[in-house]
């Protein structure tokens, strides 16, 4: 195993058991830490949303944790991907929109910097496409050849 599968492994399997017990979590009305914390009721009420909201976010998160771990499935990825990405910078622009600039803060951005490595390091049978080909002299050629 080289050091892109290791990072990509560890980045993943990190995003994908907070955003998978963060379901659960947010199902279950429980705390913010696994053992103790405050609840996450009174974090979403704190910053003005229904508490139905967790139950949306939490089938959400679930299914986005899954499907970042199962093989293959490439464009369920970038919808998950994308998903955790929006309920991450979602939650850090909740706290800064409120005034509240605190530790509380760092959370979601670190996270969200784990969800981006998984992402950006994805093994090639994981990756929808390519999201900037690279052109090389030969590709410039037959393209031109086939035009004339």
């Amino acid at each position: 195993m080289n050091m892109k599968s290791i990072a990509y492994w560890a980045a993943t399997t990190l995003i994908a058991l907070e955003t998978f017990v963060g379901g659960i979590t947010d199902l279950l009305h429980g705390g913010t830490e696994l053992i103790a914390g405050p609840p996450v009721v009174g974090i979403v009420t704190h910053l003005g949303y229904p508490v139905y909201i967790l139950s949306i976010l939490g089938v959400w998160k679930l299914l986005g944790a899954v499907v970042i771990v199962a093989p293959g499935l490439p464009r369920l990825k970038e919808w998950a991907y994308a998903g955790i990405f929006f309920e991450l910078s979602g939650a850090a622009a909740s706290y800064v929109l409120h005034g509240e600039i605190t530790s509380d803060l760092a959370a979601p951005l670190i996270l969200i910097a784990l969800a981006m490595i998984s992402w950006a390091l994805r093994p090639e049978g994981r990756v929808l496409g390519v999201l900037f080909p690279i052109r090389t002299n030969a590709h410039v050629a037959l393209k031109a050849t086939t035009r004339g």
